[in-house]
């Protein structure tokens, strides 16, 4: 194969802690000119989330809440970690459900990615759904101190902002833009 010769050699990965959600090794790798390093690896499982537009694709189901990580309060899409067994398209519309309280009418894969190829194995799936169903639930309190239906036309204004910070979210929004 012609990418063969750009190929990293993996010597050995050696673990360094594994719990439910993260998996954290160290690599010990070679460059195709024979330098060699450590190179921490993260493993965590596969994430969803979803676009919701609401019946005429004008406005977007979101979540405001904060992250104690960067300290901020960000607007986000609805989503989480989908359960080993468990079927991706379900898991993205469960995190609808639970973290807002609206049932999505349909769902379907947008894309996936990987936000640091280079460090983590952490695929996310990005799923589209078309209209949604009030289940009457409030939504997760740990989750979201607000859910709205914001105006898809606003959500390039409201990253220039900085307060849409998920690059996840900003893919999804920004595949929904492009696609109308």
């Amino acid at each position: 194969m012609r990418d063969q010769p750009s190929r990293w050699t993996i010597h050995e990965e050696r673990l360094v802690d594994d719990t439910r959600r993260l998996h954290v090794a160290i690599a010990h790798v070679e460059l195709p000119d024979g330098v060699r390093f450590e190179q921490y690896v993260l493993r965590m499982p596969r994430a969803s989330m979803t676009v919701v537009l609401d019946d005429d694709g004008d406005r977007v189901l979101m979540i405001y809440r904060h992250r104690f990580i960067p300290d901020r309060w960000t607007w986000e899409l609805p989503g989480g970690y989908v359960d080993p067994a468990e079927d991706p398209a379900r898991a993205a519309a469960r995190e609808v459900e639970e973290e807002t309280g609206w049932r999505p009418r349909s769902i379907r894969l947008l894309t996936s990615f990987q936000p640091l190829a280079g460090t983590a194995d952490f695929e996310n799936l990005v799923y589209l759904a078309e209209g949604a169903v009030d289940t009457g639930n409030a939504p997760d309190i740990n989750e979201a101190a607000r859910v709205e239906w914001l105006p898809l036309a606003e959500v390039r204004d409201m990253i220039s902002r900085g307060e849409i910070i998920g690059a996840g979210a900003q893919l999804g929004l920004m595949f929904a833009l492009a696609s109308g």
